[in-house]
């Protein structure tokens, strides 16, 4: 199962169950088109003809990473937040297993918010080992002291290291902006997985037109050609990675993604997260929580109201305190080298 279509599948199911807040109905999860209505998903027919397949191939995939473990065999194994094979190849090879957290979202979470999936294919099971949050038992946990998320697995911390990919840095992000620089940056997938009306680019950057902030979007040419012609104040910069454009920023605008909002987190910048999804809205909260941001649900972006939080971010003092806060806690985490020896310890 694709990550867009699991996420689409819990979208219909937030409709279905009522945490979903928009007033436009999630997509079709398989197809990805606007529904008109919740019955244009036929939960039984997916059940019946699409699950079991999947199941099937989700259960050669655990399968898989089991043998090849036990041919290897690994003294101590990582996973990313949406995975299992790691968890199950730990339990089969008794054998520590460790989930690398994304950010503010953790392993003890509503349903609606737990990025951890379900064993749909009933693999731990064949393989007699109990399934559930329990069997977590340890985290990388890369989010500063303030914002560490929930959890009751043992906390392995490190020191959260932004890389957003490779680019010739522009000759201007080595001068002083000539005014408060504000960076807007947007997911590049979340019109496939909420729809088309979470595509808040244009929205965001006419906002901040015409004001008296240096205003800089990095998006993908792609996102880019949505913007249209800017004013002065507005420049449009291709996939500059956040970690080199952050810190000469007085806030960042974005979607509430843990990779925006931890790299923000590592400059001492404050953040404004205009979220739709479920995980990146608790990440917007809990960012707002810390006084390092503030959170705004997508379908509440009216212009005016960007434009005010923007200024607030900008102009009171608050909130770079506590960005900056936040920035200490993340530079006084431990080292990767010295998670390192942590993995050392366990895997002895």
């Amino acid at each position: 199962m694709t990550v867009e279509v699991r996420n689409r599948l819990q979208h219909y199911q937030e409709a279905v169950d009522g945490p979903w807040r928009y007033p436009w109905l999630p997509l079709h999860p398989l197809t990805g088109e606007p529904l008109d209505s919740l019955a244009g998903f036929d939960v039984a027919d997916y059940r019946r003809r699409v699950e079991p397949e999947l199941a099937r191939r989700t259960a050669l995939s655990f399968d898989a990473a089991v043998d090849y473990a036990r041919r290897w065999r690994p003294d101590v194994v990582l996973q990313d937040p949406a995975s299992l094979e790691a968890l199950l190849i730990g339990r089969v090879l008794d054998i520590p297993a460790a989930v690398c957290l994304w950010g503010p979202i953790g392993t003890e979470e509503p349903a609606h918010v737990r990025p951890l999936p379900a064993d749909f294919s009933g693999s731990f099971e064949r393989y007699g080992v109990d399934f559930g949050p329990d069997m977590i038992e340890y985290v990388i946990d890369p989010c500063p002291s303030s914002l560490e998320p929930p959890t009751r697995a043992k906390r392995l911390p490190v020191r959260f290291v932004p890389y957003n990919g490779s680019a010739m840095a522009p000759a201007w992000l080595l001068e002083p902006p000539p005014a408060p620089r504000v960076c807007i940056t947007w997911s590049t997938a979340l019109s496939t997985v909420c729809g088309p009306a979470t595509h808040l680019l244009p929205n965001l950057v006419d906002a901040l037109a015409g004001t008296g902030f240096d205003v800089v979007v990095t998006a993908t040419a792609q996102d880019a050609a949505t913007v249209g012609a800017t004013p002065s104040n507005v420049r449009v910069a291709q996939r500059l990675p956040l970690h080199a454009l952050l810190p000469s920023c007085a806030a960042v605008v974005h979607h509430g993604g843990s990779g925006s909002a931890m790299t923000a987190v590592a400059a001492g910048v404050p953040q404004l997260a205009v979220t739709f999804a479920t995980e990146q809205a608790t990440t917007g909260s809990r960012l707002a929580a810390t006084g390092a941001a503030v959170h705004l649900p997508g379908d509440e972006a009216e212009r005016d109201v960007l434009l005010t939080m923007v200024e607030g971010l900008v102009n009171v003092a608050g909130y770079r305190e506590s960005a900056a806060v936040l920035r200490t806690e993340s530079r006084q985490r431990p080292s990767m080298a010295e998670l390192v020896n942590t993995l050392e310890n366990l895997a002895r």
